[in-house]
Formats: structure tokens, sequence, C-alpha cells
């Protein structure tokens, strides 16, 4: 995935070049001949009005491009992994959220590891047009949008706060006009959204879990199945997990 973010300082510097090379194609005395202090007060006037925009066009670029936080896009359900994961790469600058974003990225990229490993591993033992692949093949896309619905969730909960506020929502520090009712509430407040976090994770992680033992089963099958596929323990596991969280939405 491409960072857009690194090619901000080569956007300014072309907006400055392209400055630079207005203003020299107004002001040059061989080409247009526009000058402060020239013989008519208009020519004077256009001249400074020029220099003027030319500045603020410089500061402003200067702030969109280099201070200015990229705006967060609104993650929609039917979103790639590309597209979560994009939005959590904003988050690892946040002190706070590092960590979590780090791991929810890092179970995308496992989720998307072992769902390729698992449809290489149906595609060795069953044909895909045998309903026992069908019904391997439905369950592990419905884990994975169980998985990217928790991602979402966290995203969700990053975007209650802005990334300035984490700083002081998650610092150890209290200011002494702080009223001790106050640093309890906000203590209760924070522990409350990252037990959020952690719980989005957790359940990510049982997936995931989930999914290396249904690996596992799947390898050990000879071929044929001497039982239905929905008693392989871990297809009951994964589908009362697909049936509880349906039930929740």
């Amino acid at each position: 995935m491409i960072d857009l973010n690194r090619y901000r300082p080569v956007k300014l510097l072309a907006v400055i070049a392209g400055v630079v090379i207005l203003n020299i194609a107004v002001l040059s005395p061989g080409l247009l001949a526009v000058k402060i202090g020239g013989t008519e007060a208009i020519e004077t006037a256009a001249a400074v009005t020029l220099l003027f925009i030319s500045l603020l066009v410089v500061l402003y670029s200067s702030y969109t491009l280099l201070l200015k936080p990229p705006a967060v896009k609104e993650i929609l359900p039917s979103a790639m992994p590309d597209d979560y994961t994009e939005q959590l790469e904003q988050y690892k600058k946040v002190k706070a959220l590092k960590i979590d974003a780090a791991l929810a990225i890092d179970q995308l990229d496992r989720m998307d590891k072992k769902k390729n490993a698992l449809t290489r591993l149906l595609a060795q033992r069953f044909d895909p047009g045998e309903l026992s692949y069908r019904k391997f093949h439905t369950v592990i896309n419905e884990v994975e949008k169980l998985l990217y619905l928790n991602i979402r969730g966290i995203l969700g909960k990053f975007r209650l706060f802005e990334p300035s506020e984490f700083s002081l929502f998650a610092g150890s520090r209290t200011p002494a006009q702080f009223t001790d009712k106050l640093i309890q509430r906000k203590t209760a407040l924070y522990n409350d959204f990252f037990a959020s976090i952690k719980a989005f994770l957790g359940a990510n992680e049982e997936i995931l879990l989930k999914l290396d033992q249904l690996l596992l089963e799947i390898s050990e099958l000879d071929g044929t199945i001497d039982q239905p596929v929905e008693e392989i323990p871990c297809m009951q596991e994964l589908s009362a997990l697909i049936t509880q969280t349906k039930l929740y939405q």
C-alpha cells in the first residue's frame, strides 16, 4: 500500500516552484514587465497583489500539506483490508493508540494469510464443486467478515476523539485544578475506552485461533469425511460464533 502522506513535501515544493515561475513570468522585465514602482499606479498595485497572493498560497499550502492532519475517511462495510490498514496507520502516530493500532493491522495481515492458506488447503482436499468445499469456504468468508466488523468497531472508537485529545485523555499527569471526582470520572472513561478496544482485539485473536484450529483439522482429513462438515468441532464453534454475532447486530 502506498503512503500518500510521504509525497506531501514533494507537493509543497511543486506549489512553491509554480508560484516562483508565475512571479518570474509576471515581474521579469523581458516578459510581462509588471513591476513595483512602475509608471502607472495600477501596475504597482498588480505587482503588490501578486506578491501578496503568492505568499498566501505558499503559507496555506504549507499548512495543509505539512501541518494539517489528514482527514479520516469513513470506512464502508464494503471496504477492503487496505482501506482498514490505511486508516489504522494514521492512529499509529498517536502515542496512546500506537500499540493497539499496530496489533489491529497485524490481525488484518494474519487474516489474509490464513484465508489464503485455508483456500489452498481446501483446493487440495476437495473439488471446488463439492458441497463440503462450499460449506467450508462459506464459513471462512463469514468469519472474515466478523473480523472486519471488529476492525470497524475499533476505528469507530478511535474516531470518538481528536488525536490531539488523547494526550490529555490518556495522560498520567492530572492538573492540580482537577477535583478528585473529575479525576475519577476521567480515569473511568479512559478505562472503559481501552477495555472496549481490547475486547475487539481479543475477539479477533479468538477468530484467528479458531482458523488455526480449522486449518489443522482440515489438514488431517484424508479426502473423505466420515461425519457431516457441520459436526467437525471447529466448524461448530465458528458457526456458533457467526450466529451469535448476527443475533447481536
